[in-house]
């Protein structure tokens, strides 16, 4: 198993507006408008103000990417399961379902498998090389991937989606950041 199976209590709070740093109150006052409530993982990420303004700037800036948004979701649950992060695998199975990624689909990243559409399982499989083999990638590996549709652009863009994801799956681990209750229906834990 690549990452600690063992549970700790976490030493990092899960940050409310009361108690998060005054740098990190507006952050938190712009997730809870966009979303409806504070995500735990920005609740432990509020600790530090400049880590939190980076988790949602880069986010912001993935969004510009040339992704479809269910493409976007491929990409950071594919991370998310390779780092074995059980607070993100959840979140972003959810909102992977919101943005139209079909449940097989879902089903077979959260377990670590091809995906039946030919173009999503491109992508799965090049994040994953990206990840295993910290970028050191074959040009075979970009020509396939380019095969599949995608640009050069592209393969950097996946880049972006790694720098996104290791802030909140490397945080969640740290703190083993509990889910939100919106979430709790798509847990997950790695092998199963």
């Amino acid at each position: 198993m690549k990452g600690q199976s063992k549970r700790r209590m976490s030493k990092f709070a899960i940050h409310t507006h009361e108690s998060a740093p005054p740098d990190s109150k507006p952050l938190m006052q712009g997730l809870e408008q966009a979303f409806g409530f504070v995500p735990n993982v920005s609740a432990v990420l509020a600790e530090s103000p400049a880590t939190l303004k980076a988790y949602m700037t880069l986010s912001k800036i993935f969004d510009e990417s040339a992704f479809t948004p269910a493409e976007r979701q491929v990409v950071i649950l594919a991370i998310n399961e390779y780092n074995e992060c059980h607070y993100c695998v959840a979140a972003h199975s959810v909102l992977a379902d919101m943005h139209g990624v079909s449940a097989d689909a879902i089903d077979a990243i959260r377990d670590g498998n091809p995906i039946g559409d030919p173009r999503l399982e491109a992508l799965r499989d090049f994040t994953r090389k990206i990840v295993e083999l910290r970028g050191w990638v074959k040009e075979e590996d970009i020509e396939q991937f380019m095969a599949a549709g995608f640009s050069r652009a592209q393969v950097l863009e996946v880049i972006l989606g790694v720098a996104l994801k290791t802030i909140s799956n490397y945080a969640n681990h740290i703190a083993d950041t509990p889910l939100d209750e919106a979430f709790t229906g798509a847990a997950w834990k790695p092998g199963g």
